[in-house]
């Protein structure tokens, strides 16, 4: 049977030393900042080619320390996409922020040409949202953000492996953040997520935000922080799977290529951009398209996820933002025309072939 996505196979071959990594972090008593932990932060610091980092525990606590680190509070806007998961801006709103929305473009990423028009002298922070596991126009962003003397934070909850060239996704703006939860191209047994940066003040503020706001003494909060430290056993399970990480990088890429030869509407990726394939997604021209094409995928028992299926300015609960249906046409089609087909490291190319005789391509 086919799955949209499943850790089932991974942890089958990988099963011995995950389980040997968790046994150790029990037996010596380090559930919280053990060696396992330490470990790992300096691996994926090491995977990511960056200088600093800190293992945090989640994506959102990644996102919300990285807003700390530079002072946003009420009233700081914080421009973005609504074309995003719910945690981007939740995130924002947890320090006082208020996001500002800027359409996405043809590749379902921020349009860089469109920021500009909306800084003014409350703009504190740029948050460009990678998504699908492809990463958005960074060279034009930043120079907007060193023009105006803005902060980039990147948000690489579905591209940590991706790259521009030879340079790694998270390593573009001044901090980064991205998620380790299950179905992410690295992902735990649980929750977790990271924060890059090449700063190394910024890196130990990040580590005293996860505690509370501690650093030389835990029982001496400095300044106001949260609960955001990754366990050691989450860490222990990311140990072991960042030794797989390049080659299941490399499956994933072979998914997309087998796709491609049968799709030619998935997400446009620029010439020089690698994708770390989050997810393989393709549009329709409309959303009764889309609907008839769920209804066939469903009758031939084929997984299919419709993500972000309703554009956060759109959503009942970030009403009060004051933004309407059509202020960001872009970002509401693709939130109508959307859905996403299976994509994991051990989907076969006979899988796809399945899915694409139970499903007749041409169709979309």
């Amino acid at each position: 049977m086919i799955k949209f996505w499943s850790y089932q196979t991974e942890y089958k071959n990988n099963r011995k030393k995950i389980l040997k990594s968790i046994d150790s972090t029990i037996k010596k008593g380090s559930i919280f900042f053990g060696r396992q932990l330490r470990v790992f932060e300096k691996n994926f610091i090491k995977q990511n080619e960056g200088n600093y980092g800190a293992a945090v525990g989640s994506g959102t606590d990644a996102l919300i320390i990285a807003l700390k680190l530079f002072g946003v509070q009420k009233g700081d806007e914080i421009i973005t996409v609504s074309n995003t998961a719910i945690p981007t801006i939740s995130a924002i709103i947890n320090v006082g922020g208020k996001p500002k929305f800027v359409d996405i473009g043809s590749d379902y990423l921020i349009d860089a040409n469109k920021i500009e028009k909306l800084i003014n002298k409350k703009t504190k922070v740029i948050i460009p949202v990678h998504l699908y596991g492809q990463s958005c126009d960074m060279d034009k962003i930043n120079k907007i953000a060193k023009k105006y003397n803005l902060k980039v934070i990147e948000d690489a909850a579905q591209s940590f492996g991706g790259s521009i060239g030879n340079q790694k996704v998270g390593s573009f703006g001044d901090v980064a953040a991205t998620s380790f939860y299950p179905a992410k191209p690295l992902g735990c047994y649980g929750d977790g997520g990271a924060i890059f940066t090449n700063d190394s003040q910024l890196a130990d503020k990040c580590r005293a935000i996860r505690i509370h706001g501690t650093s030389s003494d835990k029982y001496n909060s400095e300044f106001i922080g949260l609960n955001g430290r990754l366990d050691t056993i989450q860490a222990a399970v990311l140990l072991e799977k960042l030794t797989i990480f390049d080659d299941e990088l490399k499956l994933r890429n072979q998914v997309s290529k087998t796709y491609k030869k049968y799709f030619n509407n998935s997400q446009y990726i620029p010439k020089n951009y690698h994708s770390a394939h989050a997810l393989f997604s393709v549009t329709v021209g409309s959303y009764k398209k889309r609907e008839q094409l769920v209804r066939k995928l469903n009758k031939n028992s084929i997984p299919n996820v419709v993500y972000y299926k309703y554009p956060i300015h759109l959503m009942k609960g970030f009403e009060y933002l004051g933004y309407n249906e059509g202020d960001f046409p872009v970002s509401e089609h693709l939130s109508q025309t959307i859905v996403s087909l299976p994509m994991h490291p051990y989907l076969s190319s006979i899988d796809i072939e399945e899915i694409v005789q139970g499903l007749n391509s041409k169709e979309i």
